[in-house]
């Protein structure tokens, strides 16, 4: 019996595969905008555009949100240029001070199809409106080419309720509201966003756009 015994001690001991590690927990805030046509739901990029982010949160957790409207379609811009515009048409008195303006050359983010965006007229007086992006519009980066050199700040995107930003966008519009630019452009009756609260990571969220691609690997030399 010792010889079997001590043949069975010399072999190897089978290796015990430690388990895969478990992804990171996603610490992103989540905010659902519920709308006149239903749900929104966004992902707050707060890791790299910090003072926009607080900005947007600090409405919703004040619950001053509740009650600002999609007022604006850009269709007369054609495919190219698609978004919808948000922000307080009411009460100016609900408004938190101007913020200072994160460029996407700083946070390294970019205005993809999906981006929820900062609206602004100059760099550092931003309140309350910003964007959702529906197609990808480069031009309103920092760095886009005949721009401003500042452009509009990225902190967020859709993760959810795509088609309902897509009825924001084909809503109907007044042909004569709206001054300059956004003539045609306003939406008529505006679609207001009832509540805006925190919510939970989606199980699976969506990658997103939002980060640029990383630069090509130069040639080996």
């Amino acid at each position: 019996m010792l010889l079997p015994l001590l043949a069975l001690a010399a072999q190897p001991a089978t290796a015990v595969a430690d388990p895969p590690p478990s992804a990171a927990p996603d610490t992103h805030p989540y905010v659902a905008l519920d709308t006149d046509l239903g749900t929104i739901t966004l992902r707050i990029e707060d890791k790299r555009a910090p003072i926009t982010a607080k900005n947007f949160l600090r409405y919703v957790d004040s619950k001053r949100m509740d009650g600002f409207v999609f007022y604006r379609s850009t269709r007369t811009w054609g495919p190219a240029s698609r978004l919808i515009q948000a922000g307080n048409r009411g009460n100016a008195a609900n408004n938190f001070p101007p913020i200072a303006h994160e460029p996407t050359t700083e946070t390294g983010l970019t205005n993809c199809d999906g981006a929820l965006s900062m609206a602004r007229l100059n760099p550092g007086d931003a309140t309350t409106d910003f964007f959702l992006l529906l197609s990808d519009i480069k031009g309103f980066d920092a760095d886009a080419q005949g721009g401003d050199g500042a452009g509009f700040a990225v902190f967020g995107e859709i993760v959810g309720g795509r088609e309902v930003a897509e009825k924001i966008y084909a809503a109907p519009v007044s042909p004569t509201a709206g001054d300059g630019p956004m003539q045609g452009q306003i939406l008529d009756p505006m679609v207001t966003i009832r509540t805006a609260r925190r919510v939970p990571a989606p199980a699976n969220p969506p990658q997103g756009c939002v980060v640029k691609a990383a630069s090509p690997a130069a040639p080996a030399q």
